[in-house]
């Protein structure tokens, strides 16, 4: 994630796809995050229209250092972090809501002190219209990678609201803590990944990092056992190339308005009801 960075380069990966008749996914494993995925269905079926989301997602600060071959070279920390998020968002509000408008801010100074030429923080405000009575609603993304050392290595929650009601989640914290002699205090997800083997052997398979390839390549095989066509997996059970424009407009737009100097991006669509934006262009008030 995401699937490439910019709109343009997501089109044409899209129309080559359709064009193969091939199944062309984006990795982005919180969709298969139990809480997440609970989450995302009681937003689509209880909440009403889309309000307002706040989410939050970091790293220690060690992470410039492991990624300084490409921090702020060919990418951000946006594209990183933030993807995770606006893909939550993209997901849950398919056919409710469609993005509008970007502005993006940034903090700085850490990874420039270690001469690194990047944010250290980026936030993304997003403007999304409700379809249905084009009424509004913000989702407000923030990611950065000069945390301190914590319990976990990755801080990640939000809070999402809807005209019916809020829902939080706090994926970084599950209940599980793990205290040992010559470590340090930790908030353990195995959800995600279980890393303690069982009897000496690898027992990981079940965690939402790893069924995230599982559930593409079982796709992959029923399509070519000719039981479906990549098209079926256009129904969210997948994050396809086809029904994530959304996101790769929302990044790009992102690292547009930040290289404007904070001028917002307006995400552009064909028609009213269209939910694919087409282009991106630089807001004028």
């Amino acid at each position: 994630k995401p699937i490439v960075q910019t709109l343009e380069n997501h089109q044409i990966l899209a129309k080559a796809a359709k064009e193969k008749n091939v199944l062309v996914g984006v990795e982005v494993h919180k969709r298969l995050d139990p809480f997440y995925a609970d989450a995302r269905d009681r937003a689509r079926s209880e909440l009403g229209n889309f309000q307002y989301m706040y989410a939050y997602m970091s790293q220690p600060k060690h992470q410039l250092e492991t990624f300084k071959a490409w921090a702020g070279k060919s990418s951000d920390i946006s594209y990183y972090l933030n993807s995770h998020h606006i893909d939550f968002s993209e997901w849950t509000l398919a056919g409710i809501a469609r993005p509008i408008r970007v502005t993006a801010t940034s903090s700085t100074g850490v990874a420039k002190a270690r001469g690194m030429s990047t944010e250290d923080s980026i936030t993304l405000t997003v403007q999304w219209q409700n379809l249905d009575d084009k009424s509004l609603g913000c989702g407000v993304y923030t990611s950065s990678w000069v945390a301190p050392k914590s319990d976990v290595h990755s801080q990640q929650r939000f809070f999402y609201m809807g005209t019916k009601g809020e829902i939080n989640v706090d994926q970084a914290h599950r209940g599980c803590t793990v205290a040992q002699d010559d470590k340090p205090f930790g908030s353990v997800n195995p959800l995600f990944m279980k890393y303690t083997p069982t009897n000496g052997y690898f027992s990981g398979q079940n965690g939402y990092g790893v069924r995230s390839f599982e559930h593409f390549i079982d796709a992959c095989k029923t399509i070519n056992d000719g039981e479906k066509q990549p098209d079926d997996y256009n129904d969210g059970s997948i994050a396809t190339v086809h029904t994530t424009f959304q996101g790769t407009a929302i990044l790009e737009a992102g690292r547009m308005s930040l290289d404007a100097d904070g001028q917002p991006m307006d995400l552009i669509y064909e028609g009213d009801d269209d939910v694919d934006p087409v282009e991106i262009k630089p807001h004028v008030f």
